[in-house]
């Protein structure tokens, strides 16, 4: 069973989701402050986390950079009444793995929680096939890396996406647009700098030292070299 966070300040909206949540299996906890979701997000307890973004003791966007900073990748989904588009490509600088806007569709809100939490656990690796990327192994179908020591490597839903398909255009130049549709898609549209902080995220994981494997083309995108 998959175990769900929901930080939000609006009691109606926090109960709603809490039902709602609970009736479709999952298990659910709550809290209603930036700063207290923050704590219980640190437990590393939880599969997913729906977080508001207007909150009272620490923004949304605020818990979002921290846990980030602090490692943490456990999926977030921010949840907001903004729906300007400076706020949707701030939180997804941030790291957040997605964003809805309110009022959203419970139907739509379930939907993304589901194929987030498939991508999160996909299920017994065993079997998946790994490709060796720099210093990673990795299996873009059970969304897993492990270094050379054989140790289990983090990484976000969106790193793994943005590094499937440069692996799958090895050898050629892939544009920052052709990245943000690819990955984003037409939901958001974030800037070419965000794709810039995941390349730099990708880099301190799969690049050694005397090795460099996703490459700069400046002014137009990025390479991955095998």
């Amino acid at each position: 069973m998959s175990k769900i966070l929901i930080v939000e300040d609006e009691q109606a909206m926090l109960v709603g989701l809490r039902d709602n949540l609970e009736f479709e299996g999952y298990e659910v906890d709550t809290a209603n402050r930036g700063d207290d979701g923050l704590k219980k997000l640190q437990s590393g307890a939880f599969d997913l986390v729906l977080l508001d973004v207007m909150l009272p003791g620490m923004s949304g966007f605020d818990v979002c950079k921290k846990a980030r900073a602090a490692g943490m990748d456990t999926p977030i989904i921010l949840l907001t009444a903004r729906g300007e588009e400076l706020d949707k490509v701030l939180g997804l600088e941030l790291g957040a793995d997605d964003y809805v806007t309110k009022p959203f569709s419970l139907r739509e809100l379930l939907a993304r929680i589901k194929v987030i939490l498939r991508r999160a656990n996909p299920g017994n690796a065993s079997t998946a096939e790994f490709l060796v990327i720099g210093s990673l192994r990795v299996s873009f179908e059970a969304y897993e890396a492990f270094n050379g020591s054989n140790q289990p490597v983090k990484m976000s839903h969106k790193e793994f996406e943005i590094l499937h398909h440069l692996h799958r255009h090895a050898g050629k130049i892939v544009s920052r647009d052709e990245i943000l549709d690819h990955v984003w898609g037409m939901d958001y549209q974030p800037t070419a700098r965000t794709v810039d902080n995941f390349i730099v995220r990708l880099r301190n994981k799969i690049d050694s030292p005397d090795s460099q494997h996703i490459i700069t083309v400046h002014g137009v995108g990025y390479k991955l070299v095998l």
